[in-house]
């Protein structure tokens, strides 16, 4: 006999293998790209004339309201129908809520092209999940990249929704990933994006404040590394994004690495500051410890989240 009160349990459970085993086909229809089409539909029509702060304001601050009421209307339709069917709706939903097997893939993707194919595959390839011009990155630059990013977005894309899900369920997970999306997309401080995206990314920078140094935290526990747990507080604070940097940070102690730098970004250059002193080399067997550490990272916030919806 399947029990209400353990749904999000087990959903959590198989949603996690699901999301370990399989990642998210490109194929495969996701909630993600919908998201994403409102949002360039809402960012064409609105970004444009006068009052871009406030259109983008109110945007954002519809589309947010509108997936929790959406997806919080799902939730009691499906309860009211059959249990069995918000099991098995939760269980996609949290596979689709979690980007682990996939950022590591894409990770994977950049090294393996820049080694066998060489320089331009490479930055061909990082140009996929990450927003800096790549076209003139070096070797080093393109693996600093991925490791930056296999930081940052195990936050966004694995600890983040887990946090949101164990308060609030399916949900709360999904108004983050819009949250997410909406700064993904126009959170830049470009000039096309500076007013229009204002909002949205002051509101991802709220949502993920407790998310990102909770991942950091948990990067350094399961590395057991006293220099990570140093940086984190070391150079934190330091990075134009006022939660990036905890991870980034946490994985440069970890690794004895330099991060940061000066990169461009929309045609402009942007002076980011050094996080790290130790400007070695970052070699393959690096990229490979990174992505033990975000899986091992994922099931550790797995098992807090267990713990929360289980006490």
């Amino acid at each position: 006999m399947l029990d209400v009160e353990y749904i999000p349990v087990y959903a959590l459970v198989l949603g996690f293998v699901l999301d370990a085993i399989i990642g998210d086909p490109y194929s495969w229809p996701h909630p993600i790209k919908r998201f994403g089409c409102l949002i360039a539909y809402a960012e064409n029509r609105w970004n444009k004339g006068s009052n871009k702060t406030l259109k983008g304001g109110l945007v954002s601050l519809v589309l947010i309201s509108g997936t929790w009421v959406i997806y919080y209307g799902l939730q009691d339709l499906l309860l009211s129908v059959d249990k069995w069917f918000l099991l098995i709706a939760s269980v996609i939903l949290v596979f689709y809520g979690l980007a682990n097997r996939t950022l590591i893939n894409e990770g994977l993707k950049v090294i393996n092209a820049l080694e066998k194919e060489g320089i331009e595959a490479g930055r061909k390839q990082v140009g996929f999940i990450v927003g800096r011009d790549t076209s003139q990155l070096s070797p080093q630059q393109i693996y600093t990249a991925v490791l930056e990013t296999l930081s940052e977005n195990l936050s966004d894309g694995v600890i983040a929704p887990l946090f949101y899900y164990a308060i609030g369920g399916f949900p709360l997970m999904f108004t983050y990933k819009m949250i997410n999306t909406l700064d993904s997309m126009i959170g830049y401080k470009s000039d096309k994006y500076k007013q229009f995206g204002m909002v949205a990314a002051k509101i991802d920078d709220v949502a993920n404040y407790i998310p990102a140094r909770l991942t950091a935290l948990i990067m350094v526990v399961i590395s057991l590394s006293y220099r990570g747990l140093a940086f984190i507080f070391k150079y934190g604070h330091k990075h134009a994004s006022p939660n990036a940097g905890y991870p980034e940070s946490a994985l440069a102690g970890i690794l004895n690495c330099r991060f940061g730098g000066p990169n461009v970004y929309h045609g402009k250059l942007v002076e980011k500051p050094f996080i790290g002193e130790n400007n070695r080399d970052i070699v393959h067997a690096d990229v490979i410890k990174t992505c033990w550490i975000n899986a091992g990272s994922s099931i550790i916030m797995v098992a807090l989240a267990l713990l929360f919806l289980l006490l």
